[in-house]
């Protein structure tokens, strides 16, 4: 293998991909997997879901077989031909036998182990997702990823990074080394073919019984057995009661545009609210990058961090309904809390990291979709199924100890989720005119990211692929503000000066998102871009 240095020491600009069909994500191989589908004649969705599949192999570092996935998917023929946005949640359930009193007197959840375990959703919604709007058969759909897991893979260069710092935090996981380390023991480096054959095998149970092996069959008494072993709650009967959801999107509308999202236990609607105080600021008067602009969006994504943590869980215990959040009354009044010219503490939660996969499709038919998978952080709870590839996910974590709080852990309930698709479209009296799949994956950051790319480009009409290389910052707790280079200096001196707590990272990374977007221009075609934080790539034809 070639001794080459795998850092990038230069400023690497992508061009914006225009296509009449295009998949983007952040492995190119799962890319072109996506991009294959769509040649051989299936449709967007069959396209992200095989590029979903993939990714389980090509990138197990932020996703498995074990994720839960959110999508938004736009069909042209829905609503009488006018077009619908359809929202899948195929996120898990925690197991029947959680007790909430087992975890009042810790400080916070888990985050490994079985206990931050709740039933993985992502194969529920491979299924939904084809059988409601593909074209091919399912099993075709598993063929790339099958064949990526038996032969081997080159592993791409952020990957490889992500893969190394795993080791240290499962090094208590023996049956995680022996799924997802090499022969020596250690993870694969930029470049080594990783072969993945117990993975292999899974995808074909889960391919020939269209997922009834992983919910009722050989797979699901494997996962139960294991937690029964290493002291877990799942069983069977939880694997066997789970169910994906179709959901109806949540939605505020901004200038000419609307922002879509997954309600909750999804996180979108902090994108929402962050969108809707910044309503109430004439920020298409400021320049982009300028502080003033970003002086609000910060102090706005905190206001709307401080609502989600309060009112965010599984919808059937929220104690105030979307509509009531997303007021524009109320809204306004959460606007006029800023002040323009310093930062405040609004007391909203700690963010947390995570590690997760976004990827969007969209096909010559004006099918569209922004499909998110994810295990929550890195390769999830450390607790691995043996001989399958499944690596459980620890989204559970993110389920509250307090006592009464709407979000707190409990037998069958959803968590707070930071995984969101996102999704804009042109409100018109005809119905909606779709425009754009989009997505920043990266626990906390996401709502952040979806807000900095969806105004910078409906704001500042900047391309897809120049939204996503901009600079990205990221609230923190407290007055604390984590921040990218590209700004001018004078930018960051003036946000010290209104009060903000800056910490100037050193590069541009995965820490602050990894975006995808296919924009759909007005002649029916597509513009796409993919973030340079991964290694990935748009892809089209």
């Amino acid at each position: 293998m070639a001794d080459f240095e795998w850092a990038m020491p230069y400023t690497s600009q992508r061009m914006p991909v225009l296509a009449r069909n295009i998949v983007a994500t952040s492995q190119p191989l799962a890319a072109q997997a996506g991009l294959r589908i769509l040649q051989q004649g299936g449709n967007a969705v069959d396209a992200a879901v095989a590029t979903a599949i993939a990714m389980t192999v090509l990138e197990p570092t932020t996703n498995g077989i074990g994720s839960d996935a959110f999508a938004l998917i736009w069909d042209p023929k829905g609503n009488s031909g006018k077009g619908r946005l359809h929202g899948l949640n195929a996120s898990g359930r925690a197991p029947m036998a959680v007790n909430p009193e087992k975890f009042t007197a810790m400080k916070s959840m888990p985050i490994k182990g079985w206990d931050p375990v709740t039933v993985p959703g992502a194969v529920s919604g491979w299924v939904m997702a084809s059988q409601k709007f593909g074209k091919l058969q399912f099993e075709r759909l598993f063929e790339p990823a099958i064949d990526y897991a038996s032969n081997g893979f080159p592993v791409a260069p952020l990957t490889a990074a992500l893969w190394k710092r795993a080791v240290n935090a499962y090094k208590d996981f023996p049956e995680w080394g022996k799924t997802f380390l090499n022969d020596q023991g250690v993870a694969p480096e930029t470049g080594d073919v990783f072969k993945m054959p117990g993975h292999a095998q899974t995808l074909r149970m889960i391919s020939e019984s269209h997922g009834e092996a992983f919910y009722r069959g050989i797979l699901a008494k494997k996962i139960a057995a294991t937690a029964h072993a290493e002291g877990g709650l799942m069983t069977v009967e939880d694997l066997a009661s789970h169910t994906a959801d179709w959901v109806d999107p949540i939605s505020l509308e901004y200038g000419h545009q609307r922002l879509h999202e997954i309600p909750p236990n999804g996180q979108g609607i902090a994108a929402l609210i962050a969108l809707g105080i910044l309503k109430h600021f004439d920020v298409g008067k400021l320049a982009p990058d300028c502080p003033d602009v970003l002086h609000l969006q910060i102090e706005a994504m905190k206001l709307a961090f401080a609502d989600a943590h309060q009112y965010i869980a599984d919808p059937g215990y929220m104690k105030v309904t979307c509509a009531e959040i997303l007021d524009d009354q109320y809204l306004a009044t959460r606007a006029k809390l800023i002040d323009p010219s310093k930062a405040q503490d609004f007391n909203f939660g700690t963010p947390k990291p995570g590690g997760t996969i976004l990827l969007t499709t969209a096909d010559a038919d004006g099918m569209m979709v922004s499909w998110i998978q994810s295990q929550y952080m890195g390769f999830g709870s450390g607790a691995v199924i043996p001989g399958t590839g499944i690596a459980m996910q620890n989204r559970g974590a993110c389920f509250e100890v307090t006592p009464g709080h709407v979000n707190q852990i409990g037998p069958g309930k959803r968590p707070y989720h930071t995984i969101i698709p996102g999704f804009a479209s042109r409100p018109g009296n005809n119905g909606d005119t779709p425009m754009m799949a989009f997505g920043v994956m990266g626990g906390f950051m996401q709502p952040q990211g979806h807000l900095q790319v969806f105004t910078r480009i409906f704001e500042y009409n900047q391309n897809p692929q120049a939204a996503l290389d901009a600079p990205r910052w990221q609230v923190m707790a407290g007055m604390k503000v984590t921040i990218e280079p590209g700004y001018a200096t004078s930018v960051y001196e003036e946000l010290k000066n209104r009060g903000h707590d800056i910490e100037l990272a050193e590069e541009r990374s995965v820490s602050f998102g990894r975006g995808q977007a296919i924009y759909r221009l007005d002649n029916g075609t597509y513009c796409a871009g993919s973030d340079l934080r991964a290694d990935g790539q748009a892809v089209g034809y």
